[in-house]
Parts: structure tokens; sequence; C-alpha cells
């Protein structure tokens, strides 16, 4: 296995983590009152588009060549930490 190879399934690992992370979320919205959970329904919604953003740039990490995938590595993490940044925010307070 090459290191772009590890590379994706080390993301793709951290990407089903948030994807598990963002359900329990949901799952904790559908109990909330209900002035609360418009406000976490639209943050789950920018959590799920975060996440497609996310799985989108690391599909195009996966399928480029041996040598532009390095090129792409920059876009990928900052998606990735933004997304994280977000399910953290997000979790602390839900």
């Amino acid at each position: 296995m090459g290191m772009k190879d590890a590379y994706v399934q080390k993301l793709q690992a951290q990407l089903d983590e948030w994807n598990a992370e963002i359900d329990k979320l949901k799952s904790k919205t559908d109990s909330a009152q209900a002035d609360a959970k418009i406000e976490y329904y639209e943050q789950i919604d920018n959590l799920r588009q975060q996440q497609l953003e996310a799985q989108a740039r690391l599909n195009e990490l996966q399928n480029a060549g041996e040598t532009a995938w390095e090129d792409l590595k920059a876009g990928v993490e900052s998606a990735w930490y933004s997304l994280e940044s977000s399910v953290k925010k997000a979790s602390s307070r839900f």
C-alpha cells in the first residue's frame, strides 16, 4: 500500500467516525425542545454539507494520480479541519 492509499484510508475512517457523531447529534435533536430543534437541525444540515464537501475532496484525492495527490492534499486537509471544528463545536452545544 502506498502513502496515498494509507492517507485515504485514514481520512475515510475519520470521516466515518464523524458521520456516526453527526448521527448521534441528530438523535439528540429529535428529542430536543421544539424551539431548539430548528437551530439544531440547521447545524446538522451545515455539518452534512461540510461532510459532503470533505467526501468529495477525498474522492478527488483518491482518484488523483500518484504525483497529483500531493497537490490536492492541502485542500483536503482544509475541508477536514473545518469539518472537525464544526463537529466538535456542535457536540459541545447539544
